[in-house]
């Protein structure tokens, strides 16, 4: 279905571990060249960037670029696009959370929040965007969370900057619908993934009880199907954005939530 997608080029920021990981595995699938970007152990990460490329047969090479940090979020894309000769898709995947009230919560990691799950994608998309109308062609998905649709306690900067995250691809999509670039959002319900297993401690120790308590609270206070989203549910909404099927859709946050936001 999405073999016009074979030979496009593809930056993935947030993308070694998790759903990151699972959209450029999804991607180099169907024939798109990568640039991973992420932090980690380095060892781990070129066991993954080597296996995609083995097993699919794209280019896939990495870029450590500090999200936090403009000038390297700026050499990103220009590294991408020396490497790759252009970028098609841009996914801004990038994202941290911490969960606290908000009269406690640390200045600091209100800062850092903002800028790597908001921020960041203001620069990406600068960076990434003049090439894109210039080529006539583009895909931006910026991945919002649901929590870009509706708001949880103990999560002020988290919904703060997924909420931002939303307005800001509206306005991106307004300003490049004539020139073949599209901009949507990715609101992901609660997918098991190293953030949120993380988040769910938290959770835990926020509200004083167990984590597996935390667990089954998060699926039956939010999700209709009472299981968590999968990777593979994610990559197949973000194939179609990409794909000339998707031409047509820009400027909207798509929930793929297990049904959270229809409540």
């Amino acid at each position: 279905m999405f073999e016009d997608l074979k030979g496009r080029k593809a930056v993935i920021t947030g993308s070694t571990s998790g759903i990151g990981l699972a959209f450029a595995e999804g991607l180099a699938k169907m024939g798109v060249d990568i640039t991973l970007n992420g932090f980690g152990d380095q060892g781990e990460i070129e066991d993954n960037r080597a296996r995609i490329a083995g097993e699919t047969g794209v280019d896939v090479r990495y870029d450590g670029a500090d999200m936090t940090k403009p000038q390297e979020i700026r050499d990103l894309i220009k590294g991408a696009e020396a490497a790759h000769g252009r970028v098609d898709i841009l996914v801004n995947n990038a994202g941290i959370q911490k969960v606290a009230p908000i009269d406690e919560y640390d200045d600091e990691v209100w800062d850092r929040i903002i800028a790597i799950n908001l921020t960041s994608n203001y620069h990406t998309i600068k960076a990434a965007l003049p090439g894109m109308k210039e080529r006539k062609f583009g895909r931006i998905v910026n991945i919002a969370s649901a929590h870009g649709l509706v708001a949880s306690p103990f999560k002020s900067a988290y919904n703060a900057a997924k909420h931002g995250v939303v307005g800001l691809t509206k306005t991106v999509a307004l300003e490049a619908a004539e020139f073949g670039v599209t901009c949507n959002a990715i609101c992901p319900g609660f997918t098991l993934t190293p953030l949120l297993e993380a988040q769910m401690a938290d959770n835990a120790k926020a509200r004083g009880i167990t984590e597996e308590e935390a667990k089954a609270k998060l699926l039956n206070d939010a999700h209709a199907t009472k299981e968590f989203v999968t990777y593979d549910n994610l990559v197949g909404m973000l194939a179609y954005l990409c794909s000339d099927a998707g031409s047509g859709a820009t400027g909207y946050p798509y929930a793929v939530d297990a049904g959270w936001t229809a409540h």
